[in-house]
């Protein structure tokens, strides 16, 4: 006991939050026998002969690896690998917790992208999926399509796509409450890092009416100069009005905000924006705009924080996507299957939908099997589940 054990959190922590436990009773000399030498080699031999019957006599089929580099944790950025491990002890318990999905914490003391790539690669064969987590973008945008192009298990980016599937879940009901669909809204979203990105990319999939996206520098359009790849393909397929400036000036008019990157915008931005407006604020721990502030101005408010209305929550999609992706033992996760995520999460607020109420509580029993469900049926559909 130290005095940093009198912070609750700290007490929680000590020791780890994980632990390994056996499903099989080793209590005699027959027990043995059979769960290891000489009855394994059967088993080994078996697999040599026929490697797909790993995924029924060994746990792989039922774990994935939950890998960070260390270098975009939470809100405190490059902390290392070391200081990583807690979080990524989180992912793995929030894994078993809601989905029943064993879960393993790799923290990788690398950051070049091919020694990651080659590192997650080596790795892959114990694995049925892998979980990339808190690596910096843009390095992370060719981290994971390297290894989706590598590896024939679901490699998910979870900063890009589970903040992605409970954004369009949201903005689904959002829209519903407000007599509108997709197709008729016009969003600005601040913020062109992982999860910039990938709820760009979903919405889009999804058919938005149009979308903006700014960085740092404003509004990404195809004028701008010394744009990264990644950046260059969003200015070609977002922002048909063609604005220019700053994300409070593309606000004007708007019917979404979606922040992602830690700015601010002020209440007169939106105060300027279109009747019944739609502010996603999921800056943490700190939102772009004060909660109750949006509130006077927006019809619709939600952050990231779970002490206030609509979280914004990736728990919400991860462990239900991974377990549907591994029952049917997908061999990729595709957008249609994040699409199919997020409608069945929209689903389950069905007509309670309301201001406070556009999407559940990580706690509602009914999201992971509805996420399960959905994710399962769309890989057949896709062609790429293998059972």
């Amino acid at each position: 006991m130290t005095s940093l054990d009198l912070d609750p959190a700290f007490a929680l922590h000590r020791g780890g939050k994980l632990e390994v436990r056996s499903t099989v009773p080793v209590r005699d000399a027959d027990d043995l026998s059979l769960a290891y030498t000489p009855g394994v080699a059967r088993v080994c031999s078996a697999i040599a002969d026929n490697p797909e019957l790993v995924n029924d006599y060994t746990w792989v089929s039922n774990v994935v690896a939950v890998v960070s580099d260390g270098t975009a944790v939470l809100g405190l950025g490059d902390i290392g690998p070391s200081a990583a491990m807690p979080v990524m002890e989180g992912k793995a318990l929030l894994f078993k917790q809601f989905a029943g999905v064993d879960a393993v914490p790799i923290c990788l003391d690398c950051t070049d992208v091919d020694a990651l790539v080659e590192t997650v690669t080596r790795l892959a064969p114990s694995f049925g999926g892998i979980n990339l987590e808190d690596i910096s973008a843009p390095r992370c945008f060719e981290v994971e399509d390297r290894l989706r192009e590598a590896l024939d298990v679901p490699v998910f980016h979870d900063d890009q796509h589970g903040t992605a599937i409970v954004v369009l879940a949201a903005l689904r009901n959002a829209a519903r409450l407000t007599g509108r669909s997709l197709g008729d809204l016009r969003a600005v979203v601040a913020g062109a890092g992982a999860s910039g990105v990938a709820v760009t990319r979903i919405l889009l999939n999804a058919g938005i009416g149009d979308i903006a996206v700014s960085d740092s520098k404003g509004i990404v359009h195809s004028g701008r100069e010394s744009l990264h790849s990644v950046k260059e393909a969003l200015a070609r397929d977002t922002n048909k009005l063609g604005l220019t400036g700053s994300t409070e000036q593309a606000l004007a008019g708007a019917d979404v905000f979606i922040g992602l990157s830690g700015s601010t915008v002020s209440e007169a931005a939106v105060a300027a924006m279109a009747p019944d407006a739609i502010v996603f604020a999921l800056s943490n721990p700190t939102p772009e705009i004060e909660p109750s502030v949006a509130a006077r101005h927006a019809r619709v408010v939600a952050t990231g924080r779970s002490d206030f209305p609509n979280q914004i929550n990736n728990v919400l999609a991860f462990p239900g996507v991974f377990r549907g992706a591994l029952d049917v033992r997908a061999g990729t996760i595709t957008e249609n299957m994040k699409v199919a995520a997020a409608t069945a999460l929209a689903d389950v607020v069905g007509d309670d939908v309301s201001e406070e109420y556009v999407i559940p509580s990580p706690f509602d029993a009914r999201v992971a099997p509805a996420v399960t469900a959905a994710v399962s049926a769309q890989a057949r559909r896709d062609g790429v589940a293998r059972k």
